[in-house]
């Protein structure tokens, strides 16, 4: 199909006459710019001027000042503006007119939903100009118009303040779920038991991060939990991992022999008997038919992650995102040093998972710290690498640990990990004792006859 010239046939969507009335109003009685300051800003105006003057109106109010003719015609003139605005006979006429009952609130609303128009011309425009130009791949057009697109209805989206009835009326269940634990929406469980008794499972719009040392299991771990997710026989729900170390193929490889806790090496050199092969068939079936989906794309980024899950959100039960790790991803755009990089995309990925309301498990490397720390070899919140503000956004950090990486020569090590909850928002911390099956990569719940129990923080 051939690509026309396209230009636009009319002018822009206004309605110059709520904008005019929506100054007068404030005019007429300063109070009203309470009820407009929430909620338009100065951009939601089509003429210039009357930006200005709203604008010139923000400022009196800050400064506790009145907002009348005489006081903003000051406040414009001060500011070189007045005849820009076509003088004070423009600001008297701004109340022509005006209904002696005030409508504000319709008037607002008639003023954001043109604005909402005008913007999503702005955004269309763009992506347009953007594929005539071609400079660009076309997933990035598309990735870049989707964020432009969700940003924009974000802002739509925002709440004003609730009261404490207007939270526990819209809380599902109403007030009797919101008082009865056991009504109460849990998290999703993670498989270990421990954990999810000490956390509620992973929660909707949360940001947990873990982190640990090369060769200590992270991803191992990460894999088990959405393994779990995906493959729960009660309630499965999608898993996304993206997977900016491991190729898929390789990814694949671990979940295949975990599940069927068949030895990794065996499974590669090909030395397998008729059980292990057998096991890896029915592994093979079971992980074909969840919904688990990595992505292994070079050089990922916000924008793709938060496209890419719009879209599976869209098609599935979105329960749990994985990525693996935030130190090999790269923020969008210029940044002074590696610590704000790395801040922006912690702070990207807590504000994903609060839009799409779907836990995020952000998997993050650890400084070198805690192999030069003599004696106990712990990690703790200080060691995340490039932290800038990673335990600051997150609402759970996590360190796996074991001992005998240190300690390769002590025989009663082998096989024990832990699991250290350093940090969560709502709940305990603690120290979570877990079994390592190393030949398997794949971590489990201790046997409840062991006698170990979890260690909390003093």
């Amino acid at each position: 199909m051939a690509v026309r010239d396209i230009s636009l046939d009319h002018p822009l969507p206004d309605n110059l006459d709520a904008e005019r009335f929506v100054l007068g109003a404030i005019m007429s009685s300063d109070t009203a710019f309470l009820q407009v300051a929430g909620t338009l800003s100065a951009d939601d105006f089509s003429l210039e001027k009357h930006k200005r003057i709203f604008l010139r109106m923000s400022e009196l109010h800050e400064r506790g000042e009145k907002i009348d003719r005489v006081t903003l015609a000051n406040e414009l003139m001060r500011a070189g503006q007045l005849q820009s605005v076509d003088g004070l006979s423009y600001l008297v006429s701004l109340d022509d007119g005006l209904p002696r009952l005030v409508n504000l609130e319709s008037y607002v609303g008639i003023v954001k939903e043109k604005a909402l128009l005008r913007r999503i011309i702005a955004v269309s425009q763009d992506t347009i100009n953007r594929c005539l130009t071609g400079e660009e791949q076309p997933t990035q057009i598309l990735g870049a118009a989707e964020d432009a697109f969700m940003k924009l209805g974000d802002v739509q989206s925002k709440n004003a303040l609730s009261s404490p009835a207007q939270i526990v009326t819209e809380y599902e269940g109403g007030i009797n779920a919101f008082l009865d634990v056991s009504k109460r929406i849990k998290g999703i469980g993670s498989g270990f038991l421990k954990f999810d008794e000490m956390t509620g499972g992973l929660r909707e719009g949360e940001l947990f991060i873990l982190a640990a040392r090369p060769a200590m299991g992270k991803t191992a771990f990460a894999l088990n939990i959405a393994s779990h997710v995906a493959m729960n026989p009660q309630n499965p729900k999608a898993v996304a991992v993206f997977s900016l170390e491991m190729s898929k193929e390789s990814l694949l490889t671990r979940l295949i022999c975990a599940t069927a806790r068949v030895d990794q090496q065996r499974f590669r050199a090909g030395y397998l008997n008729a059980e292990e092969r057998h096991s890896l068939q029915d592994a093979l079936y079971k992980i074909v038919e969840s919904p688990i989906y990595i992505d292994d794309t070079a050089g990922t980024n916000l924008m793709d992650v938060h496209s890419k899950l719009r879209r599976l959100q869209a098609e599935q039960d979105l329960g749990l995102v994985v990525i693996d790790y935030l130190q090999l991803m790269q923020g969008r755009g210029r940044f002074e040093n590696r610590v704000q990089e790395i801040s922006s995309l912690s702070r990207g990925f807590k504000l994903m998972s609060k839009e799409l309301r779907v836990p995020f498990l952000v998997l993050s490397q650890l400084s070198r710290a805690p192999e030069t720390r003599p004696g106990d070899h712990r990690p703790m919140l200080s060691d995340l690498r490039e932290s800038g503000s990673i335990e600051q956004d997150a609402d759970m950090v996590g360190f796996i640990f074991r001992e005998e990486v240190y300690r390769p020569d002590k025989e009663s090590l082998k096989g024990l990990a832990e699991l250290i909850l350093a940090k969560q928002r709502n709940g305990p911390t603690g120290r979570i004792k877990l079994a390592y099956l190393n030949r398997f990569t794949k971590f489990e719940n201790l046997s409840a006859d062991t006698g170990d129990e979890d260690v909390p923080f003093e």
